[in-house]
């Protein structure tokens, strides 16, 4: 018996949660453990779970997806942190979790395929680094809200292809611009090649393998550009230190998830096979 197809997917439906926290929290201001500076009060318990509950919905939905952490936790942390400390904690706990999905897809990566991606994303990154210090908090948090919104919207209502156009590879690099541009500024820079495999009707597979390679290489980029420029605050690592429990705990729901469908679409594939053998 066949059923029919869900109209959305997990991951876009939980992109879609994130879009409503960050729509209907409260300014991170009038939030009582937070600090003038909006830093988490490391003693209030409030705080903790807080933190840890986003990264453990970020960790999850990446393990499951192989994306989306920063759409995900950025709806939350980016109400009780400042855009200097939430951006590099998003990046930092991406690196993590994509460090985690690389080897349990290292199979099936397109090393050769991402490495445009790369290249062009190098030279995106820099100049969003740049804005991320020169741009005004609450700017950047209703920027941030806009490109979630965005982002959430099409993974929710993208058409169906029904049919596979070829990719022009030689415009890989300019979308690896684009992604280490909104990277850079937004611990996003999966976001825009996600979109261009879409488009082109590349599977959830491919895209991993694509992608995937690409966002680790961005967060480390960047987070290694902010070291260099000193623009890590302490803050960044205490924080990262008490959000490793949720990220790893989410991280491997997620991706156990993932190894789970890929199994088990496999075995129905070969099962059809057989069938028709």
């Amino acid at each position: 018996m066949r059923h029919a197809s869900l109209p959305f997917s997990l991951e876009s439906i939980l992109l879609r949660q994130s879009l409503v926290l960050r729509l209907t929290l409260p300014d991170r201001r009038t939030i009582p453990f937070t600090t003038n500076q909006g830093t988490l009060l490391v003693g209030d318990i409030g705080s903790f779970l807080l933190l840890s509950a986003a990264v453990f919905a970020g960790g999850f939905v990446s393990g499951l997806a192989g994306f989306a952490f920063s759409a995900v936790a950025g709806g939350i942390l980016l109400h009780v942190l400042p855009p200097i400390e939430a951006v590099p904690l998003m990046m930092a706990c991406s690196v993590g979790v994509q460090a985690t999905n690389l080897w349990a897809l290292r199979s099936s990566i397109q090393w050769k395929e991402s490495s445009l991606l790369v290249a062009g994303g190098l030279l995106g990154v820099p100049i969003a680094v740049w804005l991320l210090h020169a741009t005004d908090p609450g700017m950047f948090r209703h920027g941030f809200g806009l490109a979630v919104a965005i982002y959430a919207g099409y993974m929710m209502f993208r058409p169906s292809l029904t049919y596979k156009q070829r990719m022009d590879k030689s415009r890989n690099a300019v979308v690896g611009f684009g992604g280490g541009l909104i990277g850079g500024l937004t611990a996003m820079p999966g976001a825009l090649p996600t979109i261009w495999c879409d488009m082109h009707g590349v599977s959830k597979n491919q895209q991993r393998g694509l992608v995937q390679p690409f966002i680790a290489a961005m967060q480390l980029f960047a987070l290694g550009l902010m070291l260099v420029r000193n623009d890590l605050s302490s803050k960044v690592f205490f924080d990262l230190f008490l959000s490793i429990p949720a990220l790893l705990a989410g991280t491997a729901l997620g991706t156990r998830s993932a190894m789970s469908t890929i199994r088990r679409s496999g075995a129905s594939s070969w099962s059809s096979c057989s069938c028709r053998a």
